[in-house]
């Protein structure tokens, strides 16, 4: 459930993987999935502290990158450096490997290094083209960290526009049961009828029951 509104609703998805997390908090990609919703709804601490435990659970490494964003979200760029040194023995595949090179080099650009964050970027082997787009991206932010913005936008002409983020659930259908729903026409003939008053006589010319008049003077 958490992962198919993260894009959509990442606050609705962290809920729910908390709920998951309470229920099976020994399972690893329990625990996975919520630490991926802490990250994109911007708890870092609580994510950073997520994936630890995901790296106990099952040994894997993959989630370094995040980990680094993680360290530079809680404003400490050297850590997230510290974490890339790990990545060597860490038998990160090729995209991981590039994925936390990109975060690093964001690291140097939070610490000021724009020309070492520079260098960093262009040393990355991206192993397919969606990669290549992120380090694209990248560079282009650093170029305008430098001051370099005609090599920035020439580099941002070349990249993808952001595909829109569909909800899972937008052509779902919201059943009610009408027989539970009150008569909106019949509610407003009962309050219609409530605020009428009794009928005493009036304009449309009834008149009202005799009471005694002229007759009984006679009598």
């Amino acid at each position: 459930m958490a992962g198919l509104v993260l894009e959509v609703d990442p606050e609705l998805a962290y809920k729910h993987a908390q709920v998951a997390v309470s229920r099976a908090g020994r399972v690893d990609v329990v625990r996975e999935a919520g630490a991926v919703a802490a990250y994109a709804t911007g708890r870092y601490a609580e994510a950073l502290r997520e994936f630890r435990t995901v790296r106990r659970l099952n040994g894997s490494h993959e989630h370094l990158a995040l980990m680094a964003d993680c360290e530079r979200g809680l404003g400490r760029p050297e850590r997230a450096i510290d974490l890339a040194r790990e990545a060597d023995s860490a038998g990160l595949d090729p995209r991981q490997r590039a994925e936390l090179d990109i975060v690093v080099a964001g690291a140097r650009m939070d610490l000021g290094e724009h020309e070492a964050a520079y260098v960093a970027l262009g040393r990355i082997n991206a192993p397919d083209e969606d990669t290549q787009f992120q380090v694209d991206a990248a560079r282009a932010t650093v170029l305008r960290a430098m001051g370099r913005e005609a090599e920035a936008e020439k580099i941002e002409a070349t990249l993808p526009v952001p595909a829109d983020v569909e909800d899972p659930w937008a052509d779902d259908i919201t059943l009610y049961d009408t027989a539970e729903l009150p008569d909106p026409d019949l509610d407003a003939d009962t309050v219609d009828d409530g605020d009428e008053p009794a009928a005493t006589g009036g304009d449309d010319g009834d008149e009202p029951a005799a009471t005694g008049g002229d007759d009984d003077k006679d009598r």
